[in-house]
């Protein structure tokens, strides 16, 4: 029987695939450009070959390759083969475009006074690659598997997972390189995070307002009324208090947050309320 995640693994093959060679493409051109002339160590098979090139005379993209080899057949040992599968195309994909894209780094020569800019630049351009590989379901591999098995063997969150990995190798790419070498890494690390979530969410537009209120009606009458937007009132139960109490949820606009935020306060000065982000609203009547 086929699972739902098969199913969401099958849909939209090529539009899928086609969003890899471009993410790849794109991670393969900053890494040479911008990560690899400066030695930023910014951890996966990347910052690896990085370490391995000041001590050996190899091609980058050849010592990948054979990194991602090794890390295919331990993946093969400890994980299913299933979420193997789903990554071992990036993990080839990437040393293939490394190469193809080397020569790339002796073209745009942007100087060692230029560091910053570079490292902006190398960080910026690796998390939309790398965001764009995600969101079409795909990873490049590599030592995301290491990551999997901690996560699995360990018990511990992926995210914790990732930095153990990771920051082992950064730790060391600072001790070869040095420490401002670690400070551009880190910088490197946190632009190509923020840029994935950018990629893979997109830009919020919209507001979630949880509301806990005495003057339920009130609320829903502006809601409704006066924003002109639907809400929704559910039941929840006070953890400390243990009494029952209305929940009002809504979605706005951000350009209506403040409408909303100061309309509840002069409706309920006592009202409790908490706003998060809302990158995606499908659904509903």
């Amino acid at each position: 029987m086929e699972t739902i995640i098969s199913k969401i693994y099958s849909k939209n093959k090529v539009k899928r695939y086609f969003w890899l060679l471009v993410g790849t493409l794109i991670c393969a051109c900053a890494y040479n450009i911008f990560i690899f002339p400066y030695d930023i160590v910014f951890g996966g098979v990347g910052g690896i070959s990085i370490i391995a090139d000041h001590f050996i005379d190899i091609k980058p993209s050849v010592f990948m390759l054979g990194c991602s080899f090794i890390l295919c057949l331990i993946g093969l040992i400890f994980l299913s083969k299933e979420r193997v599968m789903r990554s071992i195309v990036g993990a080839i994909l990437f040393p293939v475009f490394v190469e193809f894209t080397s020569f790339l780094g002796g073209v745009f020569q942007i100087g060692n006074d230029d560091m910053l800019i570079a490292v902006l630049f190398g960080g910026c351009l690796y998390g939309i690659g790398l965001g764009l590989i995600m969101r079409s379901g795909f990873t490049l591999g590599g030592t995301d598997f290491l990551t999997q098995i901690v996560n699995k063997y360990f018990k511990i969150t992926m995210g914790s997972s990732m930095i153990i990995i990771e920051g082992t190798i950064v730790i060391i790419g600072a001790f070869i390189f040095g420490f401002t070498n670690f400070m551009y890494a880190a910088l490197v690390l946190y632009l190509i995070t923020f840029l994935v979530d950018k990629v893979m969410l997109g830009i919020s537009d919209k507001k979630a307002f949880y509301i806990v209120t005495k003057k339920k009606n009130e609320v829903c009458d502006y809601v409704i009324g006066e924003l002109g937007h639907t809400i929704t009132v559910f039941s929840a139960t006070g953890g400390f208090s243990r009494k029952k109490v209305s929940v009002l949820f809504t979605v706005v606009p951000t350009k209506e947050y403040y409408k909303l935020k100061e309309g509840i306060r002069l409706i309920d000065d006592s009202a409790f309320f908490t706003v998060v982000d809302a990158y995606e609203v499908l659904g509903g009547e």
